[in-house]
């Protein structure tokens, strides 16, 4: 620790340390009935340990209630409420120990993170997807008996049992979900606050002590607040660890953050010590070569000031993001082209003589259809033709369209009588049938 500026002789200085202990309190006694309440002990020093010489020195112990069962009495030394106060003591020597002990009702949460894995997941198309993998024991006194769910709903019992827990996610989360391995957890709750997104978490039941959980949450952020870029260069500045409940305290932790394929992983900057394990490769869709995953691990236990914000820097080539978008091209034109080549080709092994005629038959039909088309024409040309002549008493503009539409209908009709030899050799029956059709028209 360094003094913004030095102590002059015989000047002072207020120096606030912040010390945060993990599991510094035993369950006392270990294990309780549903009905019971929870009581701790906690052992610590009457006096501050420091390397100097106290004049004065006072130390208060704030409890979690005001139900104490008993506690050591260095005088002077007083309670009122939930304060033990201790103090004040002069002329502390240095490295000065003095065990102290407080045994009082304690029905916090003690919930501990035993293992926890958050995924970070970077896209170059506006969005950062987070996912967090999380397994939480309760560290209280364990449960003594069998769990009545009729004593807990109807009387209230288990005051030490954790029924729900609340984690904040950042202001522009969306899409947040919460679920297990069954499935979705409906019982949780969300509320959008001006600072951050408030998630109540509530388990499928309520945890006692030595009892343990395991879900996922996970959200998207836009990645405009947390990825900044100059050309090809980009920084990616998040947070680490987000808040998990309050007092938390995580054991196992594991950050992976997969980057867009192609890019090249140059610095991992942490605000504090981590270990940084060799980097991975995540396939997804439309993956060549997979995706760098840049994994941290936690060194020691880790708390509520380990929320703070990592940078990773890497380099991407913009003109990648265009590699995707034209694989999906080239996948839909290949698709589409075998489609064709499928429909258009013959795969059989032996030829299927009744189908080949069904298919030449229906060719030959398909030409009278169209002959017999342009035959119709010419009725309703000699049908204009007369409502003309009626009009206008042209008898030589009639007798000179009626040629016209006699040498058509001579061609059509010749044309259909050229298909019948060839039909009559493939389906003697509709050949009859056109023959039957000349002469109607006839």
């Amino acid at each position: 620790m360094e003094l913004k500026k030095a102590l002059s002789p015989g000047g002072t200085a207020t120096v606030e340390v912040e010390v945060i202990l993990g599991k510094a309190m035993q369950m006392y006694p270990t294990h309780i009935e549903q009905k019971e309440k929870q009581l701790v002990m906690f052992r610590g020093n009457h006096y501050t340990f420091l390397p100097y010489k106290s004049k004065t020195q006072t130390t208060k112990v704030t409890l979690a209630s005001s139900s104490v069962e008993s506690y050591t009495k260095l005088k002077p030394v007083s309670q009122a409420d939930t304060t033990i106060t201790y103090g004040p003591y002069a002329n502390v020597e240095p490295y000065s120990v003095d065990e102290m002990a407080i045994h009082y009702e304690n029905n916090n949460p003690f919930l501990v993170v035993t293992r926890m894995e958050r995924v970070i997941e970077v896209s170059m198309w506006g969005n950062i997807a987070v996912e967090e993998t999380v397994d939480v024991r309760h560290n209280g006194a364990v449960l003594k008996g069998s769990f009545s769910r009729y004593e807990f709903q109807r009387e209230n019992s288990g005051v030490s049992a954790v029924k729900n827990f609340k984690t904040y996610l950042p202001a522009a989360a969306s899409d947040v979900y919460y679920r297990d391995d069954i499935g979705n957890i409906s019982t949780s709750a969300l509320r959008v606050l001006d600072d951050a997104v408030e998630l109540d978490l509530r388990p499928r039941f309520p945890l006692f002590g030595g009892w343990k959980t395991h879900y996922v949450i996970g959200y998207n952020v836009p990645s405009y607040e947390y990825l900044y870029t100059k050309g090809d260069d980009f920084v990616l500045n998040m947070r680490i660890l987000d808040h998990v409940f309050d007092d938390m305290l995580v054991e196992d932790f594991t950050l992976k953050i997969i980057l867009p394929e192609g890019s090249d992983v140059e610095k991992f900057d942490s605000p504090y010590p981590t270990l940084r394990s060799k980097d991975e490769r995540h396939y997804t869709y439309l993956d060549t070569k997979g995706r760098p995953v840049v994994v941290v691990k936690n060194i020691g236990d880790m708390t509520e000031k380990h929320i703070l914000d990592f940078q990773l820097k890497f380099k991407f080539s913009k003109i990648s993001m265009v590699i995707e978008p034209l694989m999906l091209i080239a996948a839909f034109f290949i698709f589409f082209f075998m489609a064709i080549l499928y429909a258009r080709m013959d795969f059989s092994i032996s030829k299927d003589e009744s189908q080949e005629a069904r298919l030449k038959v229906q060719g030959v039909c398909e030409k009278i259809e169209s002959m017999q088309e342009r035959r119709f024409a010419a009725y309703d040309q000699a049908d204009d033709a007369l409502v003309k002549l009626k009009a206008s008493k042209d008898v030589a503009a009639f007798q000179a369209t009626c040629k016209k539409i006699n040498n058509d209908h001579k061609t059509e009709t010749q044309a259909i009588a050229d298909q019948i030899p060839s039909l009559r050799v493939i389906s003697p029956e509709v050949a009859d049938k056109i023959v039957e059709l000349q002469k109607f028209d006839r």
